[in-house]
C-alpha cells in the first residue's frame, strides 16, 4: 500500500505542476465539472511465476464517473467502476478447461489530458485500487485430481487450484487513450481502450509460498458518456 501512497502523491505532484504552468500562460479557462457512466468489456490474463499456460479472459464492466476540468487540455478524473477480471488456461489439445472470475469495485484516479475541441483524443493515467467482491472457478475436471489424470498435461501447473486467494485489495496503474466526441453543449460521448497492469499479488508471494508473483493484467474497452453540470 505504501507504493501506491507515493503514486498518489506522484499524480497530485503532477497536476500541480501543471496547473501551475497553465496559471503561468494567464490563459482564461472555465472550469468544467462532468458527471458520467461507462460500460464495455475487458479482457484479463495473471502474470504467474511459476508460469501458468493462459489465454486471455472475456469479462464485462461498468461504473460511473467524475470529470474536473480547470485548465486548459488538463483535468482529473475519478471513477468506481464494476469490474470482471481472472484468467483462462490453456490446455492446447486436450479437452480441458479453467477459468478463475474475480469481481472487483476498481476505484481509479487519473490525470486526463486531452487536445481538441467539439472533437478530443485524449490520454488518461494514474494509479487505481481494487476491492474484490467475490471470485469463482469453473472447470470440466476435478482440480484436487488433475496431476493423477491420465492425459492431463505434464508440464501444467497445478499449485494455483488449491492456492487461496488472501488479497482482497488489489492496486497498480492504469493508462488508456481514446476519443471524446460532442453531440451537445452539455453532452458528449467518448471511447476508449485502457490497460491495468496490477502491482499486488493475487496469492501470498513470501519465500516459502507457492508463487513468487501473481499479477492482474487487463485491457478494457469502453463507451462512455458525459453530463456537463458546469
Amino acid at each position: 500500500m505504501r507504493f501506491f501512497y507515493r503514486l498518489i502523491m506522484l499524480v497530485a505532484s503532477v497536476a500541480t505542476a501543471l496547473s501551475s504552468i497553465s496559471s503561468y500562460s494567464q490563459t482564461h479557462y472555465s472550469s468544467n465539472v462532468a458527471l458520467g457512466v461507462k460500460g464495455g468489456a475487458d479482457i484479463s490474463r495473471m502474470f504467474f511465476n511459476p508460469s501458468v499456460p493462459q489465454t486471455f479472459k472475456p469479462g464485462a464492466l461498468f461504473g460511473v464517473t467524475f470529470r474536473y476540468i480547470e485548465e486548459s487540455h488538463f483535468g482529473l478524473i475519478a471513477e468506481a467502476n464494476f469490474v470482471q477480471r481472472g484468467w483462462k488456461e490453456s490446455f492446447e489439445e486436450t479437452s480441458y478447461s479453467y477459468s478463475r472470475t474475480l469481481n472487483y469495485i476498481q476505484i481509479p484516479v487519473l490525470a486526463h489530458i486531452y487536445f481538441g475541441r467539439r472533437g478530443r483524443f485524449f490520454a488518461n493515467v494514474g494509479p487505481e485500487i481494487g476491492f474484490r467482491l467475490s471470485d469463482s472457478a469453473s472447470s470440466n475436471f476435478d482440480v484436487s485430481k488433475a496431476e493423477s489424470l491420465p492425459d492431463f498435461p505434464k508440464y501444467h501447473n497445478t499449485l494455483q487450484y488449491t492456492e487461496p486467494v488472501t488479497q482482497r485489495v488489489d492496486y497498480g496503474i492504469s493508462a488508456g487513450l481514446g476519443g471524446e466526441f460532442d453531440i451537445h453543449r452539455r453532452h458528449s460521448l467518448n471511447l476508449e481502450v485502457r490497460f491495468y497492469y496490477g502491482l499486488g499479488n493475487l496469492f501470498a508471494s513470501r519465500k516459502s509460498d507457492n508463487f513468487n508473483a501473481s499479477n492482474s493484467m487487463c485491457l478494457q474497452f469502453t463507451l462512455g458518456y458525459w453530463f456537463r453540470i458546469k
